[in-house]
């Protein structure tokens, strides 16, 4: 707001020692007057205080307040305590395990949505619906005077005093609740994923630097495995199932996981498990550029990269055999198969991660150990 230019009913501007001595109602009259606002209409929403209208108007919007508080306190106890861990089709605990997602998104969406209408019956019983035409002008670029600050404080003030909310404790109360259930949420849903320590045992397979290819004791074979769309089938890989120019996804399999239903489901289930296979034609074999260090990664004409993109891990679910390109979905980036997957358009800057294997006595693709790279997109620890 700015007075430039504009002068009280008798042409003057009162003083700062009168501004002080004025009351808000005063205030608020010279600051519309000031800025050629006129109140039309300026209704009281209850008249008559404490009639039984309005505390019901009153009880109705701290009822909403609460359930949203409620409903926030219950999305942070599912997001904590509830079962969170995959359960095999028939384990015991399947049923709570598939409703996790569900209760999260129920309590979160009840806490948004008691809080909205909450705020929203406020707006509508209490806050006065006032009717007002003020001339627009652009104050000449100037700062705001003395004077406009002091009314537009005292415009706020009204508004407030006349909302009522400084005489309502309970809604008051039912909306710092509210408020705090969801802060406490929305804090939550970060906070809750740093619970774990990723660097703590940095070496293992659950840790960023390492995925499920990672041998668990020396000597160990981990072979690769079709996904049949049947958790307990275990197909695994050998030379001749591939044809020049085919790709396949494969994963982990260890001997010790037979027989384990949970474990055999769970491998289809890691996000940095998924590796594409593709075994290349002989004449574009022949064109290979390897990565250093990675020379032998390879066996033959069989390549295996990980299927998690080095953009924003998406998986690089695409193989475009004329081409020899890996391709993302999600946001275009290639990769040249040919040219140890780097990438060669879009957003991507790395190379996809790319898997050692090899064939063993039994005739079977197996890989000779883990990524030596972490797979997928950069994280502060990661030197390229």
């Amino acid at each position: 707001m700015s007075s430039s230019g504009t002068e009280g009913p008798d042409n003057t501007l009162p003083s700062e020692a009168e501004l002080a001595e004025m009351s808000r109602d005063e205030l608020v009259k010279l600051g519309g007057k000031l800025d050629g606002v006129e109140l039309v209409d300026y209704p009281e929403p209850w008249p008559v205080k404490g009639t039984r209208a309005e505390k019901r108007a009153e009880r109705i919007v701290a009822l909403w307040f609460t359930i949203a508080g409620l409903a926030g306190l219950a999305f942070v106890v599912g997001l904590i305590w509830w079962p969170w861990q995959y359960k095999a089709p028939g384990e015991s605990g399947t049923f709570l395990y598939s409703l996790y997602t569900p209760v999260l998104g129920v309590t979160l969406g009840l806490t948004i949505l008691g809080l909205g209408i909450g705020v929203l019956l406020y707006t509508k019983k209490f806050i006065p619906h006032e009717l007002a035409v003020q001339e627009r002008h652009d104050g000449n670029g100037e700062g705001s005077a003395e004077i406009d600050r002091k009314t537009i404080v005292a415009h706020l003030e009204d508004a407030g005093a006349r909302s009522t909310i400084g005489r309502r404790s309970l809604v008051k109360r039912s909306m710092g609740f509210a408020g705090g259930a969801l802060g406490l949420g929305l804090i939550g849903l970060p906070v809750a994923s740093f619970i774990k320590d990723p660097w703590k045992d940095s070496d293992n397979e659950n840790s960023l630097w390492h995925t499920g290819w990672l041998p668990k004791h020396p000597g160990e074979v981990v072979y690769m495995r079709r996904n049949t769309g049947k958790p307990g089938e275990i197909s695994l890989v050998r030379v001749e199932d591939l044809d020049g120019g085919a790709m396949e996804t494969v994963y982990p399999f260890r001997e010790s996981e037979r027989g384990d239903e949970e474990a055999l489901a769970a491998a289809f289930l890691r996000s940095d498990n998924p590796v594409m296979l593709i075994r290349l034609r002989p004449e574009d074999a022949a064109k290979v550029v390897k990565r250093k260090g990675q020379e032998d990664f390879n066996f033959g004409e069989y390549y295996a990269y990980t299927k998690v993109c080095s953009h924003v891990g998406c998986p690089t679910s695409l193989y475009e055999q004329r081409t020899n390109r890996i391709l993302c979905p999600c946001h275009q980036s290639q990769f040249d198969a040919l040219h140890y997957a780097k990438p060669i358009f879009g957003p991507a800057t790395r190379a996809l991660a790319q898997l050692p294997i090899t064939v063993n006595d039994e005739g079977y693709l197996v890989a000779r150990g883990d990524f030596i790279e972490p797979v997928g997109p950069a994280f502060w620890e990661r030197k390229s």
